[in-house]
């Protein structure tokens, strides 16, 4: 009767423990879809304005590390609080503001909508992948943080390097590293969260919108330098 009593009582602790973590992945890709709105916003505002042309180089490298990291430091002190979505949502729009600066690159281009809309396509169809495999893969994927995380480091410290070198074939290596590691960071945090490795929904959010965003800009790279055509 004992053995009875337990084996329902460890039951029920499953059964609440997977509804908390539905919950988590629930309210993560609400956030998440929210979060896209002032990125558009913050884009198009870019675009409209020309508000970021300026911000080439030294200075919008400075510009964008300072706000991302100062946004990033604000979430994280805010996530447990109701102030951390409109925190977040700030970040998602100054994203869209920086990401602004490449968008109207690309939109010089004959088919520059097309890349753009190629571009996000792809990345939805990785974000779906991803999304499906972290369901299905029942293996611990904790370990992968540390490798991913020196390889975004990597890619951080080559990319701005290379805003002072300015060459299309780092630019390309750099873009084609970055999907692949973003992309897998995305599996990783998809998985933390179907896990129960992460709880905070902000934070998961913060984590996934920064693999998505990675792996937008780097296709509109790609695709932009293969892919654009001149008037």
């Amino acid at each position: 009767m004992t053995d009875n009593i337990q084996t329902i009582d460890r039951d029920y602790g499953y059964v609440s423990t997977a509804q908390e973590r539905n919950k988590v992945l629930r309210n993560t890709y609400w956030l998440l879809a929210l979060s896209l709105i002032p990125t558009v916003l913050g884009a198009w505002l870019g675009v409209a304005t020309g508000i970021t042309q300026s911000l080439g180089g030294g200075l919008g490298m400075i510009v964008f590390l300072g706000g991302a990291f100062g946004f990033m430091y604000a979430i994280e002190k805010t996530k447990n609080s109701a102030t951390g979505v409109p925190v977040l949502l700030g970040f998602t729009f100054f994203m869209g503001l920086m990401l602004s600066r490449m968008i109207a690159m690309v939109l010089g281009f004959k088919n520059g909508p097309d890349l753009i809309m190629t571009a996000f396509g792809g990345t939805a169809g990785v974000f779906f992948v991803m999304a499906s495999l972290s369901s299905v893969i029942k293996r611990d994927l904790s370990g992968m943080g540390k490798w991913l995380f020196v390889g975004a480091i990597a890619i951080m410290i080559g990319g701005i390097i290379n805003v002072f070198v300015g060459s299309t074939a780092a630019m390309m290596a750099i873009s084609v590293a970055a999907i692949g590691v973003f992309s897998a960071f995305m599996l990783y945090d998809l998985k933390q969260i179907v896990d129960g490795g992460e709880t905070n929904y902000i934070s998961a959010t913060l984590a996934l919108y920064l693999d998505i965003i990675n792996v937008f800009q780097s296709l509109l790279a790609l695709l932009g330098i293969f892919g654009g055509e001149r008037d």
